[in-house]
């Protein structure tokens, strides 16, 4: 049986940016949003995987690709649904609709960790995925690690905040993309322009409490940003790439 979950979102006041655009990180908040409904409806969401299987849903990669701005009080359709599972880790793919006609698409890699010890569930052991996958609409996009240059152009310190953080008690997923946006100065590098397409790869967990050394540099018309601990670890690996309007 191919499921493919179907909801909508306004996007309000609070999603935009100077430029009256969806602000990276609020747009990828809405696919958030539409994976944990689609979750909810199969009885995978988090305190269900909690409570069954003592683990936490966590997203490692993230990619989304726009046709054009999505704009404050847009009303976007999102249509998702996941890949079935493979090894440690799942896919789920969405596409975005406004008044009817295609907008955009993304994808998104998600694994389960053991709450205590942070070992990766196998996904293809969970019954509740098995028969429910997008069958012929699954996308045939892979995310694989962002190539980072050898020499930045710019560092940046940023202070890890309660405001940062989510219910899994780390730093939600989404503030990555502000602390590479307001790195890179998108109020700058943004006039003009819209979010063609960007990635962001995951690589460690942050806490309320800890500081990163947010790392910058322009490859073309790609513009990158490499997020690193204190200790030297990193943490996060971001790519853009903006258009003309």
């Amino acid at each position: 049986m191919s499921v493919c979950y179907e909801t909508r979102f306004r996007v309000d006041s609070r999603d935009v940016d100077l430029f009256n655009q969806c602000r990276p990180s609020a747009l990828l908040g809405i696919l958030q949003e539409a994976a944990t409904q689609a979750a909810l409806e199969l009885g995978v969401s988090g305190p269900e995987i909690r409570r069954k299987y003592n683990c936490l849903w966590m997203v490692t990669r993230s990619w989304v690709e726009l046709d054009g701005p999505i704009r404050w009080n847009d009303l976007l359709d999102v249509k998702t649904w996941h890949r079935g599972a493979s090894g440690v880790s799942s896919y789920r793919d969405f596409d975005l609709f406004r008044e009817g006609k295609p907008i955009g698409q993304g994808t998104t890699v998600w694994v389960m960790a053991d709450v205590d010890s942070r070992k990766l569930f196998r996904m293809k052991d969970l019954a509740e995925f098995r028969g429910t996958d997008g069958g012929e609409r699954n996308k045939s996009v892979k995310l694989r690690r962002i190539p980072m240059p050898e020499v930045f152009d710019r560092r940046t310190r940023r202070d890890l905040r309660y405001s940062d953080t989510d219910i899994n008690g780390h730093v939600n997923n989404v503030h990555y993309a502000d602390f590479a946006c307001d790195s890179l100065h998108l109020e700058e590098l943004g006039k003009g322009k819209f979010v063609r397409s960007l990635q962001i790869g995951y690589v460690n967990e942050c806490r309320a409490g800890e500081a990163i050394w947010v790392d910058t540099a322009a490859r073309g018309d790609e513009l990158l940003a490499r997020g690193e601990g204190e200790d030297g670890v990193e943490r996060f690996e971001f790519a853009l790439n903006l258009a003309d309007l």
